[in-house]
């Protein structure tokens, strides 16, 4: 690793990496790359989760391509120096905002979406200027082994270099000076990061998750909101990071919208979910375990549960409280709690007291009941009238707030993430105001009556 790293600091250094077009370059070949290998990383996926290959494409490929595509039109505008205004007591002077690279940063990715949420930062951190180490989840080795094979076929060590492993790797890598930590996952390891960034004073992105929750008011068509809900939730066998964590529902449209959730998982994945080459696995057998302990005797729909398939139905659970063990942490599952609530000002506030979740969802044809939401419930990101959409576009950041996480990503934000935005002023020589050197002849109060009217 050292050897690595020491390489990485003297490529950088050198300025291997500043150039706009040698940026380009290194997205032109990471988006190429994808494309190669995508047969691989499709194989990989659905070894590791049974991920079906459109999830799969859409929203680990497909993602990682447009980001870099993205980057790819806008790097040259982004990485160029921005004239910003400078003050009539500065004069002669001009001032801009120069994005420099940070240097040789360490991205370390989870396992639920081991392609994307690996690879996306990656075009920010290359968009920005920088070397970069990466390190893949153990525990999903299939497309650990697959991203490491792509990265590696792809650039020389200097610029990009992946390490795979354990615990003990990330512990390692972790040992060593970065100029930037770069931590998707939860909030138990996200707190490790930080202990060890904290040591060499390194910034750090930490991608955590919560309990995202989805507001449902009795305003709204239930069929096409359970739909859009289920969907969301479903997704990759819920273990989404801003999955909906659990449903909070009018107590008017409940036994409405908990029966349209039934007919939307069955309209999904069949009357047996378990033969649908659509809904994915859990990734290994102690999260199937976990899943399954919070499964109570009476659901809705679902609650099956096979071991050896490291299969978890599709579940909708009714009739749930605020103190149920289903309330306690974040789900990461498929297992769908549905509360009710009758006073919308009561929701908010219970919601609003809860730790800020990394996405909030309102379901609503009442702009007040919306925005008296989002005004009310802190959260990351949020979605109205749909689920986890927000996150698929490069044009919005993904990030979370509190305890769901800090710093954000995609897009222009992945680059500005991955960059040091560096104040400059340059001064002319043609005079030098008398005013600011000593000895001071300006009476205060002339001076601060003065500075007032400037500001």
């Amino acid at each position: 690793m050292a050897v690595v790293l020491e390489a990485q600091r003297r490529f950088f250094a050198g300025g291997g990496t500043r150039s706009v077009e040698r940026r380009r370059d290194r997205l032109r070949r990471l988006r190429d790359a994808v494309e190669r290998h995508a047969d691989q990383l499709l194989a990989a996926l659905h070894e590791d989760m049974r991920k079906p290959p459109l999830e799969a494409w859409t929203s680990e490929l497909q993602l990682v391509l447009d980001e870099a595509s993205f980057a790819l039109r806008r790097v040259a505008r982004w990485a160029a120096p921005r004239r910003v205004p400078t003050s009539w007591l500065h004069l002669p002077a001009s001032s801009r905002i120069e994005p420099e690279p940070l240097g040789t940063v360490l991205i370390l990715g989870p396992w639920n979406y081991p392609v994307q949420l690996l690879l996306a930062p990656l075009v920010g951190a290359l968009a920005a200027g920088n070397t970069a180490v990466l390190k893949p989840s153990e525990v999903a080795p299939h497309s650990s082994a697959a991203c490491a094979a792509l990265i590696r076929k792809t650039f020389a060590e200097e610029e990009v270099a992946v390490f795979e492993g354990g615990a003990e790797t990330a512990q390692a890598l972790l040992e060593h000076r970065f100029d930037h930590l770069f931590f998707t996952g939860g909030r138990t390891v996200g707190r490790l990061v930080m202990a060890a960034a904290a040591r060499h004073l390194t910034p750090v992105t930490l991608e955590l998750g919560g309990k995202s929750p989805c507001l449902v008011d009795r305003t709204v068509d239930p069929a096409r909101a359970a739909r859009r809900i289920a969907w969301g939730k479903f997704f990759n066998a819920g273990q989404t990071c801003v999955a909906p964590d659990y449903v909070l529902v009018h107590r008017a449209l409940r036994v409405r919208l908990v029966d349209e959730l039934r007919a939307a998982v069955r309209e999904f994945y069949g009357p047996e979910p378990r033969r649908s080459p659509d809904f994915a696995r859990i990734i290994n057998d102690r999260h199937v375990a976990r899943l399954a302990a919070l499964i109570p005797e009476r659901v809705a729909c679902g609650g099956e549960v096979v071991r050896e398939e490291r299969y978890v139905a599709p579940t909708v659970i009714d009739g749930v409280g605020w103190d149920d063990p289903l309330m306690a942490d974040e789900i990461f599952g498929p297992l769908l709690p549905v509360l009710e609530f009758d006073d919308a000002a009561e929701a908010i506030r219970r919601v609003s007291s809860l730790p800020r979740p990394l996405a909030l969802y309102v379901f609503s044809s009442d702009d007040r009941f919306v925005e008296r939401a989002l005004a009310g419930i802190p959260s990351g990101g949020a979605c109205v009238n749909d689920t986890i959409r927000h996150i698929t576009t490069p044009h919005l950041p993904l990030g979370g707030v509190g305890a769901s996480g800090f710093g954000r990503y995609r897009g222009q934000a992945g680059f500005e993430t991955f960059s040091h935005l560096r104040s400059v002023m340059r001064r002319g020589w043609s005079f030098d105001p008398g005013l600011v050197f000593p000895p001071y002849r300006v009476p205060l109060r002339r001076l601060r009556s003065l500075l007032r009217w400037t500001s």
